[in-house]
């Protein structure tokens, strides 16, 4: 990952259609922390034996913990320093395996200074370019 820029962004540094991604593979030690960090130690993340008898035939991680690089998106990239999240919708699609090489990737759909807001296109796509979350985001930035 690049060092992001720390000057505060500004609404003026935007426009509809800019688009920002990260990516990261989702490893075993990933899903243990989040749930150590969490405290959600659901079966279905965390013992094989459980995950393998159910539909998804082995262990999946967090939902949140796929839809929580957005956060990294917003936070570090776009708007990135000074973004402020307002507001958070998700849709889980598709589960995330151990492995999978998730992006999570933000689009400016909307900008209005007025009233102090951007909109947010946001989606996690898995390395086979399957999406695995979508929804969409709102967020203000710090005043200089």
């Amino acid at each position: 990952m690049t060092t992001p820029d720390r000057r505060l962004a500004r609404y003026e540094d935007f426009h509809v259609g800019q688009r920002a991604s990260f990516s990261k593979t989702i490893s075993e030690a990933d899903v243990e922390r989040f749930a150590d960090l969490t405290g959600d130690d659901n079966p279905l993340h965390v013992d094989e034996e459980f995950a393998g008898a159910t539909f998804f035939g082995s262990r999946i991680a967090h939902g949140m913990l796929a839809g929580s690089l957005l956060s990294t998106v917003i936070g570090t990239l776009l708007p990135g320093t000074g973004a402020i999240y307002r507001a958070q919708s998700l849709t889980f699609l598709r589960p995330t395996r151990l492995g999978d090489r998730l992006t999570a990737w933000v689009e400016v759909a909307a900008i209005d200074p007025a009233a102090e807001v951007i909109e947010l296109e946001t989606g996690v796509d898995n390395q086979r370019g399957e999406r695995v979350i979508e929804g969409a985001a709102r967020v203000a930035l710090i005043r200089s």
